[in-house]
């Protein structure tokens, strides 16, 4: 108990959050010409030295790490930091880190990483923590906006490493011929041909109102459908709940004309001379997924068959094929070969992690399937913002209960890192 009463200590004799707030302004302050500015920055900085003094002069043994745990955590972050550490005992290695509406919010950050989020990745980068950045984005939209954000040297330092659409590539700059592992290229020839169909037929055979409501992402891989609309608007809800239901019935036919089988060619045409083809997809993942019945009920679309009459070399190709809905804001056919374990195991490889410890950040499914992987092999914690889908908030809340704000990232940012720096106390 005696690490619990020295932080009660702590936050019960010293300002923290007048020392927090010094802190901030002294890491945030944004480069301006002006003496004036300038002198007193200057001038704040001497007062958080000062106060950072005054701790360490308290805290003879512990002063130097308490100092900065004062200036970077509030005391629930604190006090949840060793929480986590007397539970695993030992510190986070490497942090995975989905980008939309987890580092990023449309609804509260304009859709930007704040500044403070990204004044904390580089703190961490500098102190020698790889970073995964793991998203269903295209390469080189992640690219820009983390080159933006923070900085060429960063991203191309080799510390990095992005996996982009949701596991099917890995890039890792600075590493030779692992630069960039396209993980697609590994899946067999007859799934990546029925993706290629798919892809080729997606908006040339789509209905002219959703040609003129959407576009195709420019993935290398998965065939995603977005919204010309704002995310998370009621257009755009309303146009990616019909993408949903027309990417499951094109993926049905084409999957239905990609497969031989004499079982197909028997029962593909149903009683009037029509296929059954689209029924059997929305049928499959329909019993796969509440959220894909749920669209499927609210359109008026519900199958007119069961999961069990889809014939078995269907299903086979069925049971390798992900369909992915996220609430107004895209529709995806993706691997399920190719997901973002998969991504995220062959970036720690390219890193040279053989030991990892992670922090996954994330909102959606595909997260998830992350969070749990980290959880079963003892491998990590989860955190997700308080708008996550209702499957992750009941991980995180059944794990560690890291759930923040939305477009707060940082607070759990700061818990990692007053749960970093106990761990080197010991």
């Amino acid at each position: 108990m005696e690490r619990y009463d020295q932080l009660y200590r702590l936050y019960d004799e010293f300002d923290a959050a007048t020392l927090r707030a010094l802190q901030d302004f002294v890491d945030l302050f944004p480069p301006v010409d002006s003496r004036v500015a300038l002198e007193h920055w200057q001038e704040v900085e001497e007062e958080l030295d000062d106060r950072k003094a005054e701790i360490r002069d308290a805290f003879p043994a512990t002063g130097g790490t308490f100092s900065e745990l004062a200036a970077r955590a509030s005391r629930d972050q604190a006090f949840t930091a060793l929480d986590l550490h007397t539970k695993y005992d030992r510190g986070v290695n490497v942090l995975v880190l989905d980008v939309d509406e987890t580092l990023r919010s449309a609804g509260g950050t304009d859709n930007e990483i704040p500044r403070e989020t990204l004044h904390l990745l580089t703190e961490f980068h500098e102190a020698g923590m790889p970073i995964v950045v793991c998203t269903g984005q295209t390469l080189e939209n992640v690219k820009g906006f983390l080159i933006q954000g923070l900085g060429n040297e960063l991203v191309h330092s080799g510390d990095l490493s992005i996996v982009y659409e949701a596991g099917t590539g890995v890039f890792t700059p600075g590493h030779g011929a692992d630069t960039k592992r396209l993980l697609y290229e590994n899946l067999d020839s007859d799934v990546r041909a029925i993706f290629d169909a798919v892809r080729s037929r997606v908006l040339s055979e789509a209905p002219e109102r959703l040609r003129r409501g959407c576009h195709l992402q420019g993935n290398e891989f998965n065939v995603t459908l977005k919204p010309n609309f704002e995310t998370g608007s009621a257009d755009a809800r309303e146009v990616i709940d019909r993408a949903l239901v027309y990417e499951l019935d094109l993926l049905g036919t084409v999957v239905a004309e990609e497969v031989v089988a004499e079982e197909v060619k028997e029962v593909e045409e149903g009683a009037e001379g029509e296929s059954q083809a689209p029924d059997w997809a929305r049928a499959y993942y329909a019993s796969q997924d509440p959220e894909i019945r749920g669209v499927l009920e609210s359109e008026g679309e519900t199958p007119d068959c069961d999961p069990e009459d889809v014939p078995d070399a269907v299903s086979d190709i069925f049971e390798r094929i992900d369909v992915a809905y996220y609430e107004a804001d895209a529709a995806e056919i993706g691997s399920l070969e190719l997901n973002k374990v998969v991504g995220v195991e062959a970036a720690f490889d390219v890193l040279g992690l053989d030991d990892p410890f992670a922090a996954v950040m994330g909102d959606s499914k595909s997260d998830l399937r992350v969070m749990k992987w980290v959880a079963e092999e003892g491998m990590g914690i989860a955190a997700a913002p308080e708008h996550s889908s209702r499957d992750v908030l009941d991980h995180v809340i059944k794990t560690d209960e890291l759930v923040f704000d939305r477009g707060k990232a940082g607070e759990v940012l700061r818990t990692i890192f007053a749960m970093n720096r106990l761990a080197k106390l010991g």
